[in-house]
C-alpha cells in the first residue's frame, strides 16, 4: 500500500522516522541471520529478485487512489513465502527506493511511511507464520486457510494508522480509510491463491531453482 504525500506531515514525520530506523534494524538482524545460516550469494540473489518484483507491484501491476491510499497488489506474502524474510524486507525497501527515485520523486518525502507501512506487516506475517504454519509443514504444501491468515495481517491496519495518526479521528478521514479497507479486502481474498499458485511453479520446478539459490529452504523443506 501507499501512503500519499500530507497524509502525514510536520512534526508527525518523527514518529515515521523512528519506526523506518526501528524496521532497517530488525531487517539488517535477519539478514545476518540468514547470512550464517545460508550465505551471502543466496541473500544478494533473492533480494534482487525481491527488488524487482516490488518494482513490477508499484510500476506495472494495476494501481489506483482509494480514500487514505493507493490500492497495490503488493504480494508481500509471496516474497516471504518463496525468497524469505530477509530477502523479502531487503526487496521491499530497495524496490520502493528505485520506484520514488526514478519513477515517482513526489513520493520521496513519504519514504519512510512507506517503508515502515511494508516492513511492519511483513515481520508481523513472518511471525504469524511459525504459529500457524507446522513446522512439519513445507511451504508448498500450505493450504489456503493459511496462506489466508497471512494474508489477512498484512498492511491493511498498517496503512489506517498513518491516515488517523496523520489526520486525526474525522468523519472524513474514517470514511476514507473504511473505502480502503473494503477494496482492499478484495485484494486480501484474492492473494491466497497467488500465493499457493506461486509455491506450485515453485515445486514443479524444484530442481532448477534449488541449484541457483533462488527459493529459501523452507519452501520444500520443512
Amino acid at each position: 500500500m501507499h501512503i500519499e504525500p500530507g497524509v502525514v506531515d510536520g512534526a508527525k514525520m518523527a514518529l515515521a522516522f523512528a519506526t523506518a530506523a526501528g524496521a532497517a534494524g530488525y531487517m539488517a538482524k535477519l539478514a545476518w541471520q540468514d547470512i550464517e545460516d545460508h550465505g551471502t550469494s543466496p541473500l544478494i540473489v533473492r533480494s534482487v529478485i525481491a527488488a524487482a518484483g516490488t518494482f513490477v507491484f508499484f510500476e506495472v501491476m494495476p494501481h489506483f487512489p482509494v480514500g487514505v491510499s493507493e490500492v497495490h497488489v503488493i504480494l508481500g506474502t509471496t516474497l516471504l513465502l518463496l525468497l524469505g524474510v530477509a530477502p523479502a524486507a531487503i526487496g521491499l525497501a530497495a524496490g520502493l527506493c528505485i520506484q520514488g527515485l526514478f519513477f515517482a520523486p513526489t513520493d520521496l518525502p513519504m519514504y519512510f511511511v512507506n517503508v515502515t507501512t511494508l516492513l511492519m506487516p511483513l515481520f508481523a506475517i513472518f511471525a504469524l507464520a511459525k504459529r500457524v504454519i507446522p513446522q512439519d509443514t513445507a511451504y508448498v504444501d500450505l493450504s489456503y486457510g493459511q496462506a489466508l491468515n497471512l494474508s489477512l495481517a498484512y498492511q491493511g491496519g498498517v496503512v489506517a494508522f498513518w491516515a488517523i495518526y496523520g489526520q486525526g479521528v474525522g468523519a472524513e478521514t474514517l470514511s476514507a480509510v473504511l473505502s480502503f479497507c473494503a477494496t482492499y479486502m478484495l485484494i486480501i481474498l484474492i492473494k491466497p491463491v497467488v500465493d499457493l499458485g506461486a509455491l506450485a511453479l515453485a515445486k514443479a520446478s524444484k530442481a532448477h531453482l534449488d541449484a541457483r539459490h533462488i527459493t529459501h529452504p523452507r519452501v520444500f523443506a520443512a
